[in-house]
């Protein structure tokens, strides 16, 4: 492990942007009873977490939960710091600077604009500081990437789109409310629907939500239905939950409730809106594995060990290529196979989803 002489003398000043093992519950046997040996029989370290945003769910009660425990598995003499960016790039930024001035030894990093996040990589690199490149693909030499086929992802959100359009799917005329323009996989996810819609259907309305902002998402429906017409449009393509939620408020707010909706995330309330027929489809992405191959990511390459099996695939970013990477296939979800996916999986159960506003619709989709 390296050794940080600054990290007494400046650990009071960054205190305020990262969050201590009090405040924040750091996974990890930083203890003094020493937490007993690791898997390997290797010393502890450091490693921090930058998580991107903590308005989606996903972040605070999977990602990160996830990756704490699957550190403390491996390594129980490690310790995780570990902070929320809430969308501000400038904060992560500072967060990032302040746990390179801590002395971590290894940076799990979900960026918040991963186009400006090169010159911060290159200087963990200078100080040895590897760092794991999370669910979204950071600019700079990132040492391993974890995330899921990005394209495939848009790829079954277009499948599923035309399949919940059935018989009226050719020549039929879509809205696109995609994610955010400083993140990499939002513009994966258009590449990859637009492979499937092209030729099928007719985008009659696109933009892009910065920050992936609900309240946004259901302005710009808003627009579109001012724009088109009740009747100008068939289906509505979402980049994720969180945003479905408020394009179906605005659909519901101007009568029109015959038009399928996608997002993306499998959010429990996405789910409950499948089972009572408000969006026809979700994208499940299993958090666990990804958050468990970061972990380990991590925690080898604080061992010096190479990734190997932990990093199958390569991928090329804008600014490095030969990223060894770790891409995972994901899964489209309907009303049809919620039990078999996110049920089976004990992401949710039976009881999270059917509360009793949507007991009568689980009932009739056999989840009762």
């Amino acid at each position: 492990m390296r050794t940080h002489l600054r990290r007494a003398v400046l650990a009071a000043t960054s205190v305020v942007l990262i969050c201590t093992m009090a405040a924040c519950g750091e996974a990890g046997g930083g203890d003094d009873d020493g937490g007993g040996e690791d898997g390997g029989g290797e010393s502890g370290g450091t490693i921090g977490l930058l998580l991107p945003e903590d308005r989606t769910t996903r972040y605070e009660s999977f990602d990160r939960p996830y990756i704490e425990a699957k550190i403390e598995e491996l390594c129980p003499d490690c310790e995780v710091q570990y902070a929320n960016a809430s969308e501000d790039v400038n904060a992560q930024k500072q967060q990032f600077d302040a746990m390179l001035t801590e002395g971590v030894d290894a940076i799990i990093l979900d960026a918040v604009d991963a186009t400006a996040t090169a010159s911060w990589v290159e200087e963990a690199a200078a100080e040895d500081v590897p760092v794991v490149a999370y669910d979204r693909l950071a600019h700079g030499p990132i040492s391993g990437y974890v995330s899921y086929d990005n394209v495939r992802v848009g790829q079954l959100q277009g499948e599923s789109l035309l399949a919940a359009l059935g018989d009226g799917a050719e020549g039929s005329r879509v809205v696109m409310i995609n994610g955010s323009p400083t993140d990499p996989n939002a513009a994966q996810f258009k590449e990859g629907a637009l492979s499937v819609l092209d030729g099928t259907a007719e985008i009659v309305f696109d933009q892009d939500i910065p920050g992936w902002q609900a309240p946004d998402a259901g302005q710009k429906m808003t627009d579109a239905i001012e724009a088109l017409g009740d009747d100008g449009f068939d289906a509505v393509y979402v980049g994720n939950d969180g945003m479905a939620a408020a394009v179906v408020t605005a659909l519901q707010s101007a009568g029109i409730t015959d038009v399928p909706v996608g997002g993306q995330d499998a959010e429990l309330a996405g789910l409950q809106r499948i089972v009572a027929g408000q969006q026809a489809f979700t994208i499940y992405k299993a958090l666990r594995q990804e958050a468990d191959t970061a972990a380990e990511m991590a925690v080898a390459l604080i061992r010096g060990d190479e990734l190997g099996d932990l990093a199958p695939d390569t991928v090329d970013s804008e600014t490095d290529d030969g990223i060894p990477a770790r891409l995972y296939e994901p899964v489209a979800v309907t009303v049809d196979n919620i039990l078999d996916t996110v049920i089976a999986d004990d992401v949710y159960t039976v009881d999270q989803i059917c509360t009793d506003e949507y007991a009568d619709a689980c009932a009739e989709a056999g989840l009762s």
